[in-house]
């Protein structure tokens, strides 16, 4: 079956069942788990994106051990909130929800179509994130409200999560915020920064010089970490650390847009990957053969 047949397309063809039942999630879950997640959300990616032959699948190549880290092992639904900065990142937001039982995987099969609640690049009404934005920059603002407005009535336990990219930071708004969540320090909130360097006019660093990242988010009073951000059992232990931090913690994920799919073309553009359907089908038979080789572990077996 080709996977531009819609139907086909369907992500129960994934389902829920990627991640065996055996598989250990929430606080104590294991690294296989969540490494097996971040594959699957890799590969709900790819039929999200194959109906249309193009999309927003390098943010979810770059993103998806993130995803993971906090859909898999940190975020408790009903009490704490995830913001999606970067609208276009909020594919890997649904793929990671669908895995983890918070929307109806049948509901991804309508990804980018007119009418859809899952939109390409997330709204107001985007199922997952309690907060998205299509204008860049905005999203660690919102944050920032999330978190004072917890401790002002009360909700201490709660935590704030916000994905925000690098391309982000040439944004004034993100370091007024910054600078505002590090002067009330906001310890229950943690920005996962997205340092793939990729934009849509060319490498980040090409565009402009945002580094030293850590040292400039650590002048703004914020603990900073940075790390391999396709280590997700790091990115996981980072958050878990977070949890006792005394001041607001970001962690800067060093990324890239084409993890997990040796079977793009060298050129492939990370930013708005062209996916034909022979690149979808070789996209998706590489993604399950390795959940394939990870099921034994993620089931703790191996």
């Amino acid at each position: 079956m080709r996977l531009t047949d819609a139907a086909t397309m369907c992500c129960g063809r994934i389902g829920v069942a990627a991640l065996p039942k055996e598989a250990v999630l929430g606080p104590h879950a294991t690294e296989a788990a969540l490494r097996r997640l971040a594959t699957a959300i890799r590969l709900r990616a790819v039929a999200m994106v194959a109906p249309q032959g193009f999309g927003y699948l390098g943010q979810a190549l770059s993103a998806a051990e993130q995803y993971a880290a906090v859909y898999g092992a940190a975020y408790r639904p009903g009490t704490d909130r995830v913001v999606c900065s970067p609208g276009h990142y909020v594919i890997a937001a649904y793929a990671a929800a669908a895995e983890t039982g918070l929307i109806d995987e049948a509901a991804l099969a309508s990804y980018g179509q007119n009418g859809s609640s899952l939109e390409a690049i997330g709204t107001e009404r985007s199922p997952v994130p309690e907060f998205t934005c299509g204008s860049l920059g905005q999203g660690l603002s919102a944050a920032a409200g999330f978190a004072l407005g917890d401790r002002l009535t009360g909700r201490d336990d709660a935590r704030t999560f916000a994905f925000v990219s690098d391309g982000e930071l040439q944004e004034g708004q993100v370091w007024e915020a910054a600078m505002f969540a590090g002067h009330h320090r906001l310890s229950r909130l943690t920005v996962l920064l997205d340092a793939n360097n990729s934009q849509v006019d060319g490498p980040v660093d090409s565009i402009t010089t945002i580094e030293p990242v850590a040292a400039k988010w650590q002048a703004f009073g914020w603990d900073a970490t940075d790390l391999d951000g396709h280590d997700v059992a790091a990115i996981a232990a980072a958050l878990a650390a977070g949890a006792l931090a005394a001041r607001p913690q970001v962690l800067i994920c060093r990324t890239s847009t084409r993890r997990g799919l040796a079977c793009l073309p060298p050129d492939a553009d990370g930013h708005f990957i062209k996916l034909p359907a022979d690149l979808a089908d070789a996209a998706t038979a590489e993604l399950r053969a390795e959940l394939d080789r990870l099921a034994p572990e993620a089931a703790g077996n191996g």
